[in-house]
């Protein structure tokens, strides 16, 4: 039995010593990549200083050339038309252009989804994955608009080349895309497929693809909007034509920035277009999910 005094609670007088004084926590330790990142920005502004120093402007003058400056922009923005090709010609050419743009994304959405499946750590052997992730870096490592003169190479000028090499980094770039996403499922729904013992591609579609739909809208409609600049910038450096065709002889040959300047807003509307259709198809989805 427990008396009164042996359950008092002992206590103890606050010790007079002062605590010792906590250790410091270091929030960014200095590392040899963020030294040779600052190094690098530093060398860049020091370069650049150089360079505005010791520009040769013996022949310039910052006036007038600020001034032909505000006419070539007041052209484009305030003053833009047609020109001389008409509105038919330039409509034909962003169609051109927007054609090209959405044949490579569904050919890089369809071969980057097949590809992803066998990219994905949680669904294939690792070193398979490992294999397929390693060749789709290498792709996406090198800009589209090398890949289309690469391609130019092998079969010439023209649209055939532009969708080679638009559809060959597409699909590196959806593949790691659409990959990222599978492996954001929850691995115990697929093990308990597995489990029940269905096949490989029924647990595909059966439980990844209802999952990631909205991850796969958001990601191809980006590599969409990529595609169209990209479509506009091969236009002329791979012969494919389109809109970036019309540009480049309305801003380098003929020098009608009347007419750039319609073709940027017709660029511009289209983008928005693709945009708003984007967000409310995600939205759908997110919706009935």
């Amino acid at each position: 039995m427990i008396s009164k005094d042996e359950a008092q609670p002992i206590l103890r007088k606050p010790s007079l010593r002062p605590d010792p004084q906590p250790k410091r926590i270091k929030l960014h330790k200095s590392s040899g990549s963020q030294w040779m990142i600052n190094s690098v920005f530093i060398s860049l502004i020091l370069i650049t200083i150089y360079t505005l120093t010791h520009l040769n402007t013996e022949n310039v003058k910052l006036s007038d050339a600020f001034h032909g400056l505000g006419m070539t922009l007041n052209q484009i923005f305030f003053q833009p038309n047609a020109g001389s090709d008409g509105i038919v010609v330039l409509l034909q050419a962003l169609g051109s252009s927007v054609l090209l743009a959405i044949v490579t994304t569904i050919i890089g959405a369809v071969v980057g989804f097949v590809l992803a499946v066998l990219a994905s750590r949680n669904l294939t052997n690792a070193y398979l994955g490992a294999g397929i992730r390693s060749a789709m870096a290498i792709i996406r490592a090198i800009p589209t608009i090398l890949w289309a003169l690469i391609f130019s190479i092998a079969v010439g000028l023209g649209p055939a080349a532009a969708i080679m090499g638009l559809s060959f980094h597409s699909i590196a770039y959806l593949t790691k895309a659409y990959s990222e996403s599978i492996e954001e499922i929850d691995q115990s729904t697929i093990e308990a497929l597995k489990v029940t013992g269905c096949k490989f591609w029924v647990i595909v579609f059966q439980a990844v693809w209802p999952t990631i739909i909205p991850s796969l809208v958001s990601w191809t409609f980006i590599r969409l909007e990529i595609n169209f600049a990209n479509a506009i910038a091969v236009g002329a450096a791979a012969g494919a034509g389109g809109i970036g065709y019309q540009l480049f002889v309305a801003s380098g040959m003929s020098f009608d920035f009347h007419e750039v300047g319609m073709i940027v807003y017709m660029v511009i509307i289209v983008a928005m277009l693709l945009e708003f259709v984007a967000v409310k198809i995600r939205q759908h989805y997110l919706t009935t999910k």
